[in-house]
Formats: structure tokens, sequence, C-alpha cells
């Protein structure tokens, strides 16, 4: 008996799939099982490398319909989602997508028919990791321009001591002080204190970064 599985693919883990089931049922798909992948890339992690993908592939079956909100879902990068719906086509299965009801038959037989499907499935897929590329681009613009403006919100937190603290705080681990004690005698956070000792190169490394 044939099925309609839903696949739905969240980028990040404060999203969630459960509002891509609302827009399925909303556009009138029975749908009989979701597979989901949270928290994955589409454009760093293939179809088939994902948990959820891998156990797509193992579910879909001749006569099935796959059914996703649009084929982004299925990736962002333009080989793997050319691949992977022509893989699942030849295999017999039917794509559905809920955002413009578009429609690739696995079924199709007639040679025109599946010129026309081929060159959909192209477009839509260089469309996806076009999209994907302008966002990149976009939030790296952001971040050039924050760095630029306010290059104190990328230099992570200051340090609560200077350059002085962090040398005494160094010759006084070398000669094996304790962190109360050394807190104690430079005034510096505890915290601070333990924080050097486990990586002062990192330590260093911040204060040069406020030119401490």
């Amino acid at each position: 008996m044939s099925q309609t599985i839903l696949y739905a693919r969240v980028s990040t883990t404060e999203q969630t799939s459960d509002h891509q089931l609302e827009h399925a049922l909303k556009a009138g798909f029975q749908i009989d099982h979701v597979v989901t992948d949270q928290g994955t890339s589409g454009v760093t992690t293939k179809l088939a490398e994902r948990e959820g993908g891998r156990r797509l592939f193992d579910m879909l079956r001749e006569g099935d319909t796959l059914v996703v909100r649009w084929v982004d879902r299925l990736g962002r990068n333009y080989q793997d989602v050319t691949d992977t719906m022509r893989t699942l086509l030849n295999k017999g299965v039917t794509i559905k997508t809920v955002i413009n009801g578009m429609i690739f038959n696995g079924t199709a037989t007639d040679p025109t028919q599946k010129a026309i499907r081929d060159a959909q499935i192209g477009f839509m897929a260089a469309m996806a990791e076009a999209q994907a590329e302008a966002t990149k681009e976009a939030q790296r613009a952001g971040i050039d321009h924050h760095k630029a403006t306010s290059p104190e919100k990328f230099k992570g937190r200051k340090p609560t001591f200077d350059r002085t603290d962090f040398e005494t705080i160094k010759a006084m681990l070398e000669a094996n002080k304790g962190h109360s004690e050394i807190a104690k005698a430079t005034g510096v956070n505890r915290n601070a204190v333990i924080r050097i000792a486990r990586d002062p190169a990192k330590v260093e490394a911040a204060l040069a970064k406020w030119g401490m």
C-alpha cells in the first residue's frame, strides 16, 4: 500500500518541524508519516548523510509520495538536490511541494514530460542554492558592518584585569601559589585566576584584542 511521507528539515535547534506539518495539512495533504532532521544544514550535509534522510531513503517505495515544504528542505546544494530528486523519481516516488503545489511525477514515462520535469528540478535546485548563497552573503555583510561600527561587540568580554595583573598572576602561579591566595593578593576575581591558570594563551589573546 502506498504511503505519503512528509520530510521536514529545520536548520536551527530553536526551530521546530511542527509548522511544516501544519502547512502541509492545511494544503490538503494526508500525511502518513513525518521524517525530521533537526538542526541540520542543507548546505553542508547531504540528505543521504542525515539521520532522517537515511531513514527517508529506506522508507520510500515505488508508488509512494514524498511531501516537502519546498525543495530547499531536501537541501541547498544544487548537485545534492538534483541527484536526490532524480534518484527518488527513478525509484517511482512522486515528489510534491506544499509551496506552489509543484508535482514531480515519478511514474512519468513520456520523454517530453520527463524533460520538462528534469528542467524544473534543475531550476528549483539552482534557486535553493542561490538563496542559501544570498543568505550567507547578507550575513557576512551584516557582520562586516557591525565589526566596523561596533568592533567591541566582536572582542568578547573585556577582561576585568590589566596586563600587569596578568603577569603578576602568572608569576604567582609559577611559584605554586593557590588560586584563592592569588585572588586575595591581586584583587582579581578567583574565577579569572582559574581561567588564567587553565589557558594563559587564551587570556593573553583577549587582553591583546582590547589593547591591554
